[in-house]
């Protein structure tokens, strides 16, 4: 386990830096694929938080124009580059959001936190998957919902071996997994699946589930 641990912190700095780099051009470059891709996925998460909301890899907090006015968001990103543009854009909105430096990979929350939990296209880049959805899990009170949209290995044979053609690439440049799948963790770590929708030849998940108890 200590090897393990090791290799993902190491991955966990890589990232970090890795987003950084990225954060002047980041809100440029996902504006292209939002229009090509993903459409109205972040209002469609957005929309169904209810209470006490974490965003998970918020990046630069271009989910707050979507979420419901009533909730109270706390939302965590890895990256100081990233985060600075966040909070900028918060102050902006006049968004009283609570944005913070940190690692979804240990959440610094008690257990039981929080009603809902939410992450847009941030399981992609995520070192330890599972361990983000454990923390996700814990922090979550029973009945609490989390809301994912997520790029996913498509079922698809043609669509997929493309993928994994440019999984090296994108993961060596971007920190970036094409061939991830939400649905190869989640239930493991405790979640009950409500709801998937695939569109867009398998590659894009909008993905509710839920805490049972």
């Amino acid at each position: 386990m200590p090897a393990k641990q090791n290799a993902v912190e190491q991955e966990t700095a890589r990232v970090r830096s890795v987003q950084d780099k990225q954060a002047p051009k980041y809100d440029r470059q996902i504006s292209v694929f939002e229009r090509i891709l993903f459409g109205d996925g972040r209002a469609w998460v957005c929309s169904q938080a209810r209470g006490r909301v974490l965003e998970l890899a918020c990046g630069t907090a271009r989910n707050l124009p979507f979420y419901p006015y009533d909730v109270q968001l706390t939302a965590i990103e890895l990256s100081p580059q990233m985060l600075a543009i966040a909070r900028k854009r918060a102050q902006e909105l006049g968004h009283p959001a609570d944005l913070r430096l940190g690692d979804v990979q240990q959440l610094d929350f008690p257990d039981e936190s929080f009603d809902t939990v939410t992450c847009t296209l941030g399981f992609c880049t995520i070192p330890d998957t599972r361990a983000a959805a454990s923390e996700a899990f814990r922090v979550l009170r029973p009945g609490g919902e989390l809301l994912l949209l997520e790029h996913v290995r498509s079922p698809a044979g043609i669509v997929r071996g493309g993928q994994r053609l440019l999984e090296p690439l994108a993961v060596r440049f971007e920190a970036d997994h094409l061939l991830r799948e939400p649905l190869d963790y989640l239930p493991g770590v405790g979640f009950a699946i409500d709801e998937v929708q695939r569109s867009k030849w398998g590659i894009v998940e909008r993905l509710r589930a839920h805490k049972p108890g």
